[in-house]
């Protein structure tokens, strides 16, 4: 009797683990939402026209896909993939992309060969309680540093929306 009952025993708790067992089969993670993608885009061009320049923001989600983009009046059309393969390049790298330009320059050359990525300074991750949920990149100020400020106004300007929309 007492096999039978261990047994019954053994089965139940397999049976229990089951479901734990599967739970890597799907996954589920947080992204960045089309309405937060466009405020941050338009958030980011409103910050660099207020500063003089003509730029473009794209907005990609955690897989490097493009959920928004915005190009200024004048800003030329190249800005538009310049900026999008910035914030691609900060997906990528897991940090802003002037911190991958400054810590990996040693891959300069293979990264900038990579389809979708550009080794310049100007895209910055959006994180939400420490996970990453997406990126901005600009493109279309003189240089990269005045591109990530206007990257930087925005996020902070909608940080309350990131962090509570998570």
């Amino acid at each position: 009797m007492l096999r039978k009952h261990t047994a019954f025993s053994l089965i139940s708790a397999l049976l229990a683990l089951a479901p734990a067992a599967h739970a890597a089969d799907t996954i589920s993670n947080t992204n960045i939402g089309m309405e937060l993608a466009r405020d941050l885009a338009n958030a980011a061009v409103l910050a660099c026209r207020a500063d003089g320049y003509q730029v473009s923001a794209v907005v990609v989600d955690r897989n490097a896909i493009v959920r928004a983009e915005l190009r200024d009046d004048l800003a030329p059309r190249f800005t538009l993939e310049i900026a999008e393969r910035k914030a691609n390049l900060s997906i990528m790298g897991g940090a802003d992309s002037g911190s991958v330009v400054k810590n990996r320059a040693d891959l300069r050359m293979e990264l900038d060969n990579i389809g979708g990525l550009i080794m310049m300074q100007g895209g910055v991750l959006v994180e939400a309680n420490g996970q990453r949920i997406g990126a901005i990149g600009i493109s279309g100020a003189p240089g990269g540093d005045k591109d990530e400020v206007c990257a930087r106004k925005a996020v902070q300007s909608l940080q309350e929306r990131i962090e509570f929309g998570a």
